[in-house]
């Protein structure tokens, strides 16, 4: 129980990989280059929401019930977001004759607490078997989620937030890692069996996440200042990132 814990806590602090942006010189260097590093956000997006449906499809009973999980969460998702109100957003000055360009971080949030439940369940069940094993479990979700986190506060960045506001909802969502982990703890079995739904669900969010938002928002950036290939270039490189990191540490 405790190790479970702290290992959440650990995995929870990369949510604060944020925080070098505070530094001077590198948080101007963010400033003036947000817009191209949520292209990067895009790439790496992206492969999060490959992998978790290639683990959703490859561990369900057929390939049918695995892509009804997906589809579920992109339908889930979208529509909830569709006929909400739209939340506080900040116009990118270099996008403003675009009045749609504005980039909904919500969708982000809810698909994040989405994954991170699912990761919480994957912790309990991994110190289920061993504590090395646990351990094992651990590192690779930090190592995963180091580059995922940061991706996510240049979104949140990008969308208006303030560096504070960013950092306070990267860790507060981060947090839901603990009811996956304590749930999975006292309910191994009950919470278990909702990993690879709430996997789907996640992949079937990110998606809607890369597509409805990320993807048309580089775009727009790309015409407006006829940056194509940086903007590219830069999702191209979340990409690679993360199929490296998924190669190196096996999740």
């Amino acid at each position: 129980m405790i190790e479970i814990l702290l290992y959440s806590i650990f995995i929870m602090s990369a949510s604060l990989v944020g925080v070098f942006s505070v530094w001077h010189r590198v948080g101007q260097v963010i400033e003036r280059n947000l817009s191209l590093l949520v292209s990067f956000s895009a790439g790496v997006f992206m492969v999060i929401a490959y992998q978790l449906g290639y683990e959703v499809v490859e561990h369900s009973d057929s390939i049918g019930s695995g892509l009804i999980w997906i589809i579920i969460g992109v339908l889930a998702v979208w529509l909830l977001f569709k006929f909400l109100p739209s939340s506080h957003h900040h116009h990118d000055e270099a996008l403003e004759e675009y009045p749609h360009s504005k980039l909904d971080a919500r969708r982000i949030m809810a698909s994040d607490a989405i994954h991170n439940l699912g990761d919480g369940i994957l912790l309990a069940t991994s110190f289920a078997v061993s504590s090395s094993f646990g351990i094992l479990a651990a590192l690779s979700i930090f190592i995963h989620e180091l580059v995922q986190e940061l991706s996510e506060f240049f979104v949140f960045r990008q969308a208006g937030y303030s560096t504070k506001s960013a950092l306070i909802l990267n860790f507060a969502i981060s947090a839901t890692i603990l009811f996956g982990a304590l749930g999975g703890f006292f309910l191994l079995e009950s919470f278990e069996i909702l990993e690879l739904p709430l996997l789907g669900l996640a992949s079937g969010a990110f998606l809607v996440v890369v597509f409805h938002d990320l993807i048309p928002h580089s775009i727009r950036a790309s015409r407006h200042s006829s940056l194509y290939w940086r903007h590219l270039l830069w999702f191209s490189l979340g990409v690679v990132s993360m199929f490296i990191i998924n190669i190196l540490v096996v999740h």
